[in-house]
């Protein structure tokens, strides 16, 4: 079954030259209703060219695994009959050279805190076989083809 999914990206040149290549990176996505602002990082084009407080599509990639991860573990968590808290991913995205010398987000690194409560505490196995689940069905993750891991922690309180 296909699912399509859309986003609207709007950049405007505004009153820049743009020819010279010192024109705003900054610009706008939206979908759902949701507007957001976009830019290039400040570690590709520096600012003001670019803005530091919008989101980068690196990080838009590393915050899309890193949702997507965690909504199938909250799914399996529950299916497990665990009650999970709450669930922060301090989730990393690593920029390394391929084979042919572009860069490409080679690593991304989940490093998921979830606390669970309940009468059923799950055991460390069975966290990291919860988050292993949820990367595979990830598809997110089936979709970068660079590295991803999964270094979780977790408490039951």
């Amino acid at each position: 079954m296909a699912h399509l999914y859309t986003a609207t990206i709007r950049w405007e040149r505004g009153e820049a030259v743009f020819t010279d290549g010192r024109y705003s990176r900054a610009h706008r996505l939206i979908f759902d209703g949701l507007e957001v602002p976009g830019s290039s990082a400040p570690s590709s084009v520096r600012v003001p060219l670019s803005r530091e407080d919008a989101l980068d599509p690196e990080e838009a990639v590393v915050a899309a695994l890193s949702s997507c991860h965690m909504l199938f573990f909250l799914d399996f968590a529950r299916r497990a009959g665990f009650t999970v808290d709450s669930y922060t991913d301090a989730a990393t995205g690593e920029m390394a050279p391929n084979d042919k010398g572009k860069l490409y987000l080679a690593t991304i690194t989940l490093k998921p805190n979830v606390v669970f409560s309940g009468s059923k505490a799950p055991t460390a196995e069975e966290v990291e076989a919860l988050h292993h689940h949820a990367h595979e069905e990830c598809y997110i993750a089936n979709s970068v083809r660079g590295d991803v891991l999964v270094l979780p922690e977790f408490s039951v309180i």
